[in-house]
């Protein structure tokens, strides 16, 4: 199976989004802002940078896979609704892209994650053209993606504009704050530890940032197949490793790590589980892990203890929950 899926057409949607065009059109936007977002991290930094001017709301929940994500008829008439649609785009939304591509012509749609200069993007030498989506997880690339999302929030609602600008800098000087913080406690993690290795091929911006080798046993998309030649090999760098701690994601099913850690074993090298991460997905809403901040704090401070670093329990502000 190739390594980025290829979208399936969308035609037959485009009835249903039609119609619920047509029951849309003429009404009048009204405050707050109707803003539909596809991930959480994305309705996340909408709601940081918008505050009370926007309602907004994430396609994606908690544990949900943007990857294979298909839209429904329920995200369609919401996204019909929507006086800004927020995605990000880099093929992340592999299934939703050229669905989103069409009602681009028709309704107000940005990628924000496009925003991201190329040349700080990583690639993958397979794969012309296609880049790692997963750039929330270098927080200094996502403040990139905060300002995208305020800059699509003034030109829908120029009004708002001192608001957007202000918030958006506040929530930059907070993420400012963790990127401190992260190169604090990672720098505490040894050097023959500084191994990262989860379900799929999600954490490279962090590896690239913090200075960690970052392994995969699936590709940057979770559509891609981790065969058993991918799961030997990651076997042996465990074993000449001699790695003591993988991780699971909160959005990927764990049978392959677990076939990992079998596979050590019979060789004679105990490996734990580290913890759970959050990739492509934050936590619970209401939930400090359910905020962008809380989801990069969860996973540095998880990442760092886990692997013979030194970070508080409690994480950046003290607020990550007993044990997660």
């Amino acid at each position: 199976m190739p390594f980025f899926p290829t979208a399936r057409p969308v035609a037959r949607y485009l009835a249903a989004l039609a119609v619920a065009l047509f029951v849309g059109a003429g009404v009048a936007n009204a405050k707050p802002l109707n803003v539909v977002a596809t991930t959480s991290m994305i309705a996340d930094a909408a709601r940081q940078v918008a505050g009370d001017r926007a309602e907004v709301t994430a396609l994606m929940g908690p544990g949900v896979d943007p990857h294979s994500y298909r839209q429904t008829r329920s995200d369609i008439a919401a996204l019909a609704r929507a006086d800004l649609v927020l995605w990000h785009g880099l093929y992340l939304e592999a299934q939703l892209e050229e669905f989103f591509l069409d009602l681009g012509k028709r309704r107000n749609v940005v990628a924000v994650g496009e925003a991201v200069a190329r040349e700080k993007l990583l690639s993958h030498a397979d794969y012309e053209g296609r880049f790692d989506p997963h750039v929330w997880m270098d927080p200094k690339l996502w403040e990139t993606v905060v300002y995208a999302v305020r800059d699509a929030l003034i030109a829908t609602d120029p009004d708002g504009a001192a608001t957007y600008n202000a918030n958006a800098d506040a929530h930059v000087a907070e993420i400012e704050k963790l990127v401190d913080y992260m190169t604090s406690v990672t720098a505490t993690v040894p050097k023959q530890s500084r191994v990262l290795l989860t379900a799929h091929d999600a954490f490279s911006y962090f590896g690239r940032g913090y200075d960690f080798d970052v392994l995969g046993i699936q590709g940057i998309s979770t559509e891609s197949e981790a065969g058993l030649r991918r799961v030997e090999e990651l076997v042996d760098t465990i074993v000449e490793r001699k790695i003591s701690a993988v991780f699971v994601e909160s959005s990927v099913p764990e049978r392959n790590v677990r076939a990992l850690i079998e596979g050590a074993s019979a060789r004679g090298q105990d490996v734990t589980i580290g913890g759970t991460l959050y990739s492509d997905a934050m936590g619970d809403p209401g939930t400090y892990e359910g905020t962008y901040i809380g989801m990069i704090d969860h996973n540095a401070t998880l990442i760092t203890r886990a692997l013979g670093g030194d970070a508080p329990e409690g994480g950046f502000q003290g607020k990550l929950a007993a044990g997660s």
